[in-house]
């Protein structure tokens, strides 16, 4: 649903304002804050230090924030048009000017005061992220202790770079590698993990001297407004980091064309829209792309696991955030002589330890809901079995959640088994609590079925073989795969897919080749 703000109308008429939120800092507070469910919240652009009103006379419309658990709403998102999105980029190219020589130490020391300030209200940042995107409070939890560790992971790489230099041979001659600041970047995020991966942009941006303008997600838009006020109390330099809310064709789009984009774009998100990015900046070959995008990503269990430890492992990859990671394995392969053994224990674990309201939170909106019914549709149209411990031949109807739910977006773990190979649910990203199971006899047919896929984002390999670890995990794929663990992260290592899940790398120096530029400097020795 879109509003109109009328134009006169202040901002914070009938909302609460960033300071009653801010003081909201627990479940029970910010439950009593939008208990009616009525328009509360209004969020405001972050521009230049301060929270921002539309610099222009134009009505500006707005999305409904909802909260996935109830599917109510809590309070709104403005719709960021071209002028208010200009408006932001020149705040942060008139700040790139100082921010990009800024010494290094002051660099890191204001993403140390950032990262100190989300650890200071930490839960606050969980209790919004919870309701703002549906997922369990323990997970959001986990996602604002990976929010402070971008901050202070890039806080400390910049005062630790090297540099390379080389003297020609035969001549003296020193030939070595420099690098600056590439210039203002758009900053776009997704709405499955939106502390965390915003973060993860705009902390290596801020290191190596970029400024940015970031969108989140208009789906989930809430910690993003909570990091403004971060940044005005840790005294960032104005401009360094602005933040517009609004939509993919609105907002995204204006932000993405500009020409005031001279630094580049990092991108997380879906396949579709990267494409389209890559399209609308075609003409700006300066720009630097970093695009992470999407994923169907499989598991492979061999016959030589630990049973326990290879269900426990498989069903947090499948299960966790209610599926909705990019990095989820949604495809389980299994092998043969192991198969039923572990789509029972499989069932039986996840029926047991993943429960809506407990592991599993609700689907981020209806929109999201909707798709992932389809799916499983689908599945019943195609015969496929839904698995249960309560029957062998489980009626399909017990898992399809009703088209109009009334409490909220919840759909519980769904294991299918007997899958057509053709099938759209084993190819499409359905980014819910939705997991398929098939069979595969030796590690040669194990490497077809994982790489038969158009996304190459992760996958994880379930075996005790160390041989077969680097003879399969050295075939798959993928741009991350996980040996008998999942979602573990080093953060200097490169983050990113192959084939349609993504171009280039972020992490460590592969973030510093997203956010500078390199030239060659060759100088007499004498």
């Amino acid at each position: 649903m879109i509003l109109p703000f009328q134009k006169g109308e202040s901002p914070e008429f009938g909302c609460s304002t960033i300071q009653d939120v801010w003081s909201s800092n627990t479940l029970e507070k910010a439950q009593a804050l939008i208990a009616d469910g009525g328009y509360k919240i209004r969020m405001q652009n972050f521009v230049g230090g301060s929270f921002t009103s539309s610099p222009s006379s134009t009505t500006t419309s707005y999305i409904d924030a909802i909260n996935p658990k109830t599917g109510k709403a809590f309070g709104q998102v403005p719709i960021s048009s071209a002028y208010q999105v200009e408006h932001a980029l020149r705040a942060a190219t008139d700040e790139f000017k100082d921010w990009s020589t800024t010494p290094v130490t002051i660099r890191s020391r204001h993403l140390r005061r950032v990262a100190d300030l989300i650890q200071e209200h930490h839960e606050l940042f969980a209790v919004w992220e919870s309701i703002d995107q549906g997922k369990t409070l323990p997970r959001a939890r986990i996602e604002v202790d990976r929010a402070i560790n971008n901050f202070n992971y890039f806080a400390s790489f910049i005062t630790h770079q090297q540099s390379a230099a080389r003297v020609v041979d035969g001549m003296d001659i020193l030939a070595y590698e420099h690098r600056s600041p590439a210039g203002v970047f758009a900053l776009i995020s997704p709405w499955n993990m939106p502390i965390y991966l915003l973060t993860w942009k705009m902390a290596p941006c801020l290191a190596f001297g970029c400024t940015g303008v970031a969108k989140p997600s208009e789906v989930t838009s809430m910690t993003a407004f909570l990091l403004c006020e971060v940044f005005r109390r840790a005294e960032l330099p104005a401009g360094a980091m602005n933040v517009v809310f609004g939509d993919g064709a609105t907002t995204g789009s204006a932000l993405v064309r500009s020409p005031l984009v001279r630094g580049g774009v990092s991108f997380t998100g879906s396949t579709a829209t990267g494409i389209q990015i890559r399209r609308d900046t075609a003409d700006q070959i300066y720009k630097h792309l970093s695009l992470e995008l999407g994923g169907k990503n499989p598991t492979l269990v061999f016959e030589d696991v630990d049973m326990d430890r290879a269900v426990k492992i498989a069903a947090s990859a499948a299960f966790e955030n209610q599926g909705e990671i990019c990095l989820c394995g949604s495809r389980i392969y299994v092998q043969s002589s192991v198969y039923d053994k572990f789509v029972t224990a499989f069932t039986k674990f996840v029926e047991t330890n993943f429960k809506c309201g407990d592991r599993v939170g609700a689907v981020v909106s209806h929109q999201h809901y909707n798709k992932i019914r389809s799916y499983l549709l689908l599945a019943q149209s195609e015969s496929a079995t839904f698995n249960s411990t309560s029957s062998n031949n489980s009626n399909p109807q017990d898992f399809i959640p009703p088209a109009d739910p009334t409490d909220g977006y919840w759909i519980p773990p769904v294991i299918l088994t007997d899958v057509p190979p053709t099938s759209r649910i084993l190819q499409d990203e359905i980014f819910g609590p939705v997991v398929t199971i098939s069979r595969f006899e030796n590690d040669e047919e194990a490497v077809a079925l994982a790489n038969d896929n158009p996304n190459g984002l992760a996958a994880l390999l379930l075996t005790r073989d160390g041989a077969r670890m680097r003879s399969v995990g050295e075939r798959l794929e993928a741009g991350m795969i996980w040996i008998n663990c999942w979602l573990v992260r080093e953060l200097g290592t490169p983050f990113g897919g192959m084939k349609s899940s993504g171009t280039g790398r972020e992490g460590g120096e592969y973030s510093r080749d997203v956010f500078t530029n390199v030239r060659t400097l060759h100088m007499p020795i004498h």
